[in-house]
């Protein structure tokens, strides 16, 4: 028989989090299921909220199995891994927390580019001699665009002026009039002039299907000589055959992309085995304080939703509306501005 409960979780929570949750409702914790549809499905039956990795699929026949769900809710952000008509069609609640990992992001994008423009030091780190190493440049003094105002670019843009950066952007949703350019202390410019003066391109754009193969043949046609890019948008925002082509005469002399679909440079892509293409899996979120952030979320809101009258009545309950959005904030505070140990103590308050 099924083990009767409100939550399962297949994407763990920080402890404390999980704890505070267990004391609330009955959680079973079953990460095996993630790679198991199976027995996924079965254990779905009595499961009103469910907490899973970004790898597994909620489609309308993952819902047939729910019959009690109310809730699907995931630590990290993805528009392609859920039918969300579906879920609207079954009033299940789809949860993200969004905002969560913007600032880990935010860092990510500031290493990868520090990265791509020191490449020697890692070169030094894997034993090559200083003859070898090639010659690195600094980030003070360049210029680096803003592809996309998502809220990552908004923490971004500060990190990247305190170094002495020059920061322009681009973004298709908001107009060039707009206060939040002056906001963000960011000059904007239209789409080809970005890619014609920035020494650096930094790709955070959020995703919408219309934009599938948007970054083509045309676009980076207008990419400054030995530009370098890295981003945490969605891969398939680029058309696999203009990129390879771009990296491999000069335009684009690096490119570093978080999270990229599994099959953007598999063998048979274009993009297979070019070598200053590089990917890595998701790490920008990949940090305790966007997994506390993330855990504390999810937590409060599924308890909120399971039992909003105990939840409303609960003391020192927290206000995580922040967290729910990825609009661009009223104020022209960063989003995320809360610090690591703010949330420690927000964790901490939580347990008592």
């Amino acid at each position: 028989m099924p083990t009767p409960m409100d939550v399962l979780l297949v994407d763990p929570l920080v402890p404390e989090a999980l704890a505070w949750l267990q004391e609330r409702h009955d959680v079973v914790y079953l990460p095996e299921l993630a790679d198991d549809p199976a027995e996924l499905r079965r254990a779905l039956a009595d499961a009103r909220a469910v907490v899973l990795p970004p790898h597994v699929v909620v489609s309308q026949e993952f819902l047939d199995h729910a019959p009690n769900l109310m809730m699907v809710a995931r630590m990290q952000i993805s528009s392609d891994n859920t039918d969300l008509n579906a879920c609207a069609q079954r009033h299940v609640r789809v949860l993200q927390a969004r905002s969560a990992t913007v600032r880990s992001n935010a860092e990510y994008l500031l290493y990868g580019l520090l990265m791509l423009y020191r490449r020697g030091m890692v070169s030094a780190l894997l034993g090559r001699k200083l003859g070898q190493v090639r010659m690195g440049r600094e980030l003070a003094g360049s210029t680096v665009g803003l592809l996309g105002l998502a809220p990552v670019a908004h923490t971004l843009a500060p990190m990247l002026r305190s170094l002495g950066v020059r920061v322009l952007g681009y973004d298709p949703a908001v107009h060039h009039a707009a206060e939040l350019w002056d906001k963000l202390h960011v000059e904007p410019v239209p789409l080809q002039e970005l890619l014609e003066r920035s020494d650096a391109i930094s790709l955070q754009m959020v995703y919408a299907s219309r934009f599938k193969g948007w970054i083509n043949e045309r676009l980076l046609n207008h990419c400054k000589t030995g530009q370098l890019w890295v981003g945490v948008s969605r891969s398939a925002l680029f058309e696999p055959e203009a990129l390879a082509l771009a990296l491999c005469d000069g335009r684009i002399d690096a490119c570093l992309l978080d999270g990229a679909n599994a099959q953007f440079a598999a063998p048979g892509s274009p993009l297979y085995g070019i070598p200053n293409l590089h990917l890595t899996p998701r790490l920008g979120s990949h940090t305790r304080e966007a997994k506390l952030r993330a855990s504390w979320y999810l937590a409060h809101r599924i308890h909120e939703t399971l039992s909003p009258d105990d939840a409303r009545r609960e003391p020192g309950s927290s206000d995580f509306a922040m967290l729910d959005s990825l609009g661009f904030p009223e104020s022209g505070d960063p989003p995320q501005s809360a610090s690591p140990s703010q949330w420690a103590s927000l964790a901490a308050l939580s347990r008592d």
